[in-house]
């Protein structure tokens, strides 16, 4: 149970969904409405001079509101999820006991899961994830998509074929635990701290467009310099970093892969692809009250829904996106 304040129960609020539905400024204004605190739950706005790709809000942008797990790894260093999980559990704790509200913004979906849901993960081995990075850095996805098919024929099925990083982990775990990966799995219950949790969405073809011009103004901002200079810093060393959408389509791009124009059409689909993949996670949750961010009264959506909440009342799906 969240912690009592003059008389009020605190809660945490998170606004999670696809990427590009507005859920940055959704949070800006709960927290600037309740009196919070925003916790980052996207896994590369974890890395520090990852800001144009991963559409970090500067600064000057966050309207003096404090944000918690941004800019808190090198490129070099592997974003994990149990890091990531200890963390911003201790942040959300200190947000509590300052009587403010958690505001956990973001569409990481492992990160969400393992947040409010208490996931216990089984144990890691360097080694062995190292020999199954090996396979996917000379084989690509489907090398470890094919060995995880023998391992784990349900886990091949339900992990996206492109997702080496997720592939990589499963084979980890199979081969420690001797045991398919589902069943290392949390299950869905009661959220941590009592969390409400608000998802954005939009309809597909409009979702579609803001994601093409998401893509456009970050070339045009200077994505191509952005991770050359991360190249210089690490980028290429780390694990995790140099996958992400969009600075791993420039970095082909700069090692001669393929030209600018190529570069820019591979993020837009990437993108694309992956809130797909958002989607049909996060719609599985029934926990989660569903809001159109195309609503212009999104705030005040947000709001009933939180307390709607509050009240006990049965989360809906307040929108229907075309999911085609």
């Amino acid at each position: 149970m969240a912690p009592v304040t003059g008389g009020t129960v605190l809660r945490p609020i998170a606004v999670v969904g696809p990427t590009a539905t507005g859920k940055s400024d959704l949070g800006l204004d709960l927290a600037d409405t309740l009196g919070g605190e925003i916790v980052n739950i996207d896994a590369m706005q974890q890395y520090r001079g990852m800001d144009i790709g991963t559409a970090k809000l500067p600064v000057e942008e966050r309207r003096g509101i404090p944000h918690h797990q941004l800019d808190v790894l090198d490129v070099s260093e592997t974003a994990t999820v149990a890091r990531y999980q200890v963390a911003a559990t201790a942040d959300i704790e200190a947000v509590l006991a300052r009587g403010r509200v958690p505001v956990i913004v973001g569409g990481s979906m492992m990160y969400v899961q393992a947040l409010l849901d208490e996931w216990q993960f089984p144990a890691t081995d360097p080694q062995v994830r190292a020999k199954w990075e090996t396979v996917l850095d000379e084989g690509g996805p489907a090398a470890v998509h094919e060995a995880l098919r023998h391992a784990d024929p349900v886990a091949a099925e339900t992990i996206l074929p492109t997702d080496g990083r997720r592939m990589v982990r499963a084979l980890e775990v199979v081969e420690l635990t001797g045991m398919p990966f589902a069943a290392s799995q949390p299950t869905i219950g009661d959220p941590r701290w009592d969390t409400v949790i608000l998802g954005v969405d939009r309809e597909t073809r409009e979702l579609d467009d803001r994601i093409a011009r998401r893509t456009d103004t970050m070339f045009d901002r200077g994505l191509v310099d952005e991770v050359r200079t991360l190249a210089e810093n690490g980028l290429r060393d780390g694990v995790t970093a140099r996958r992400a959408i969009g600075y791993a389509q420039v970095l082909e791009y700069l090692d001669g892969g393929y030209d600018l124009a190529h570069a820019r059409e591979r993020t837009f689909i990437g993108t694309r692809r992956y809130v797909r993949r958002q989607r049909s996670w996060f719609r599985r949750d029934p926990r989660i009250h569903w809001l159109d961010g195309g609503d212009p009264k999104l705030t005040e959506s947000a709001l009933r829904a939180v307390r709607d909440a509050e009240t006990g009342v049965t989360p809906s799906s307040r929108m229907t996106p075309d999911r085609r």
